[in-house]
């Protein structure tokens, strides 16, 4: 990782500029891009969403990061982490343009897809 990055997200601009706005949305709009996010778990490994899962019950709600007090967030975003850099920014950028257009539906009908 280069120098001055600090979050797993940070080399990816893309990837960072979704989680930012993310972070800013209404619980709904989250809630939203959580349940899109969860989807992306058929392309990780069953041994890692294992892991993904004890994560999120030792840190939810005690973490310092702004998705740790939602369980649901904490468990999506864990997955994008682990998700393969190519799944992470294609997911990243479904998330912007629904951000942007303001139609965080679509990532609903894109998940039944």
């Amino acid at each position: 990782m280069p120098e001055g990055f600090r979050r797993w997200y940070d080399n990816d601009p893309i990837l960072k500029e979704a989680l930012e706005l993310l972070k800013l949305q209404t619980d709904d709009k989250k809630s939203t891009a959580a349940d899109f996010i969860i989807s992306l778990q058929e392309q990780v490994a069953q041994d890692v969403i294992e892991r993904i899962y004890e994560i999120t019950q030792q840190f939810a709600g005690k973490g310092n990061r702004w998705y740790d007090s939602d369980p649901v967030m904490l468990k999506a975003i864990e997955l994008l982490r682990v998700a393969p850099p190519q799944t992470q920014r294609i997911a990243a950028l479904k998330l912007l343009l629904a951000m942007e257009s303001n139609d965080m539906e679509s990532l609903e009908k894109e998940d039944n897809e």
